[in-house]
């Protein structure tokens, strides 16, 4: 028999050599090794790197922005396309204001919490939480959106898996939890080359294209050729069409907010980094954005809602092809090199736009844990020193999005943007108040300090930060008004249903452990002083697993250790009372009778009559539990071990100990098995058998157990076979 060690506290176990040895072969290959919390600043992102994971989704909208800006145009014909460089302006200088307002509020609210933490501080916790539900709901349409648009590319490029959208969605989406759960830093290196990769090639193309056109030889696109059915709108319907192209080019402002929600995962000087960054991001977004929208228009490209409403255009077997492959084709050729870089680098980055979301759901939600609004579990960090749990969550939430739309651009579309400008207008306006919270400060400072030189500085930048973040909340609220009006009945009225439902469970979150946090406080009335210490072992059939748990209750010292066994047939006591007396057990064993076949209710009733009769004494419960190899195990064991334990853990004065017993399955995982031994042997000293049996005490409610036990109570411990625990 092999020595068995007792349970180990985390406070007396040394350090382990190896942080590996612990964690499942299949998660270390997957997630990679452990790394250490002092290791965390390794792990913050050089600009360099910060650009890819926080810039992917406003860089790679301009992939789809412009599409969606001259799809809706084109519902009203092609003469409205007259109106896209005005349009296309307007976003650009929206972007321009945001950004320029972004960096205002990244130097004003370092801490990460971006327009959750401004609205919250400053406007009040209503407006907070409405934010972080709008930018929670945003990340997730952002993973869909970006996904979808990517697989979109995809099949523009490779029509024949059309049939298999939803399918390819969900798998890159399984594919970015993977890689982000392997770390931030890990996350860049494989992100970065796809999306310079895209700012590349998408910035040679608009060059080739501007220089063909100013050489006389524009590039023309496919669906040029392609009449298009309008639709006959009037003067309102006209002013609507416009507004509504905007709103969907606005979709191009996503992402800008996720630098201002990440800016601890920088490097120092992080306030700095993070405003470059973010200017980086919105000075290529802008150009972008702006040279394919050219591009598109010279090359004449119709991109229709319906594809059937392209005249010659074979809608029933062919996918539309997208914008971006429609420029590419046209500059570069359609099947060229440059054409397949083009729509790889595309797809790529689209699919990696999603992991901007993948960085600021996860920070944000653990802002919101620390705040209360969020379960705690979302402040915890993995393996890899990142927020793994909102990871999940977010990836799980993408794909049932996905799922319910059918990855259908379109579709996720009209639901996009509303969030962001929700969180764009409060933090905007939250970013005002702040600064004319700061001016009145100011101006209460004695004359002669309004005058030095740091309080003359500060003034200034107050008044610059007051004038930008003035002219970026009237401008993102109008935009939030123009995206509510024409897109709220094409479905963006489930965001603005999911955005309330939201913030009222946040609300009722952080109301619970408010409560809890006051129920649980320490006051001057707790008293101590409980008489008694008894050990309580529950035994379904003797085997190792109950042998153990006797070998750590005796080790324990408690002042009375008893077996119970919960008999539902006589054929059980007797059979458990035989063994127990033919292997001279060191402990009683008290039976308890169940007629109805019950486990937890007997123990729990017997515990009260000894309470009622020796006193308030402690009353510990050793319940052994297998720990399994393979999954498909714990539907066969454990079962009704945890409801016992559920249900004792509501008996006053009882506590629960969980005794450990691995299979040999367990060995794939945790490579080592469990072999009990008496204590004797455990310490190190000669094994000595019991001279005599210990007796056999039964107990139906009705009378006392005789006075030759040394105590009452008991565990039920269970083997696979039917047992009351560990099943």
């Amino acid at each position: 028999m092999r020595v068995v060690s007792p349970p180990v506290t985390s406070d007396s176990r040394e350090p382990s050599e190896d942080p590996t040895s612990e964690i499942p072969v299949a998660k270390r290959l997957l997630l990679g090794d452990p790394l250490a919390s002092g290791d965390a600043d390794e792990h913050l992102l050089r600009k360099r790197m910060a650009l890819p994971i926080f810039a992917s989704d406003a860089l790679s909208s301009v992939a789809y922005a412009p599409q969606e800006l001259l799809m809706i145009l084109l519902i009203g014909g092609t003469a409205f396309l007259a109106f896209s460089p005005w349009i296309a302006l307007a976003v650009v200088v929206l972007l321009v204001v945001v950004v320029l307002s972004y960096r205002q509020l990244i130097k004003a609210y370092p801490s990460g919490g971006g327009d959750y933490e401004v609205a919250r501080t400053n406007l009040g916790e209503v407006p907070g939480v409405i934010v972080a539900s709008a930018l929670l709901v945003d990340y997730i349409l952002t993973v869909a959106v970006s996904v979808a648009s990517g697989v979109d590319n995809i099949i523009s490029a490779l029509p024949v898996l059309n049939n298999w959208r939803v399918e390819l969605a969900i798998a890159f989406v399984i594919l970015l939890v993977v890689v982000n759960l392997r770390g931030v830093r890990e996350a860049s290196r494989a992100f970065a080359l796809p999306t310079y990769i895209f700012i590349g090639s998408v910035g040679v193309m608009i060059v080739v294209g501007v220089i063909r056109w100013a050489l006389g030889d524009p590039p023309v696109a496919a669906s040029a050729q392609y009449a298009v059915r309008a639709e006959d709108l009037s003067q309102v319907a006209i002013i609507l069409l416009v507004l509504r192209a905007f709103s969907s080019g606005c979709s191009a402002l996503t992402g800008v907010e996720a630098v201002s929600n990440g800016v601890q995962a920088f490097r120092r000087p992080k306030v700095k980094n993070a405003q470059n960054t973010l200017t980086a991001m919105g000075a290529v977004a802008a150009l972008l954005f702006a040279g394919l929208t050219l591009i598109a228009l010279v090359s004449g490209i119709h991109y229709a809602e319906d594809p059937c409403n392209l005249v010659g255009f074979d809608c029933g077997t062919n996918p539309q092809p997208s914008l971006m492959a429609q420029v590419a084709a046209a500059t570069f050729g359609m099947n060229s090199i440059p054409f397949f870089i083009i729509q790889a680098a595309t797809a790529c980055v689209l699919l990696l736009a999603a992991n901007t979301a993948f960085n600021g759901f996860p920070l944000l939600g653990s802002v919101l844990a620390r705040d209360g609004y969020a379960p705690k579990g979302l402040n915890t960090r993995g393996d890899r020193l990142v927020f793994s749990n909102g990871m999940i969550v977010l990836g799980v939430a993408a794909i049932l999005v996905l799922l319910f739309s059918q990855a259908n651009l379109s579709t996720l579309i009209q639901l996009y943007i509303i969030g962001v400008f929700v969180s764009f207008s409060l933090g905007q306006v939250g970013m005002v108040r702040h600064w004319r919270r700061h001016l009145r400060a100011l101006r209460g400072l004695p004359v002669p300090a309004r005058h030095q030189h740091s309080a003359h500085f500060t003034h200034r930048e107050i008044r610059v930060g007051l004038v930008i973040n003035s002219l970026g909340a009237t401008l993102t609220a109008a935009v939030f008004i123009i995206v509510t009006i024409t897109k709220f009945t094409h479905g963006a009225w489930l965001v603005f249903l999911a955005i309330p439902v939201l913030s009222l469970l946040m609300i009722g979150v952080n109301r619970y452990y408010r409560d809890v946090e006051h129920e649980i406080a320490v006051d001057d009335t707790t008293h101590f002083g409980a008489a008694g210490d008894v050990a309580i072992i529950l035994v379904g059939r003797l085997q190792k697993p109950v042998v153990k748990a006797i070998d750590y209750a005796l080790a324990a010292k408690h002042d009375k250790t008893i077996a119970v066994h919960v008999a539902v047939t006589k054929e059980s006591a007797d059979a458990v009372q035989k063994e127990w007396q033919a292997h001279r057990m060191p402990v009683p064993l008290v039976i308890i009778e169940s007629p109805y076949r019950t486990y937890a209710g007997p123990v729990a009733a017997y515990i009260n009559k000894y309470r009622e009769e020796h006193g308030s004494a402690v009353v510990t419960v050793y319940l052994p539990q297998y720990i399994v190899g393979h999954w498909w195990e714990t539907l066969l064991h454990n079962r009704r071990a945890r409801r016992v334990a559920q249900q004792l853990m509501l008996v006053h004065g009882v506590t629960i100990t969980l005794v450990p017993w691995l299979l040999d399955s367990s060995e794939l995982i945790y490579g080592r098995r469990s072999r009990p031994l008496p204590g004797q042997e455990r310490a190190g000293r000669p094994y000595t058998a019991v001279t005599g049996a210990i007796p056999i005490v039964r107990d139906d409610f009705t009378s006392r157990p005789s006075d030759s036990s040394p105590g009452a109570g008991g565990a039920i411990a269970a083997d696979a076979s039917g047992g009351p625990a560990p099943n």
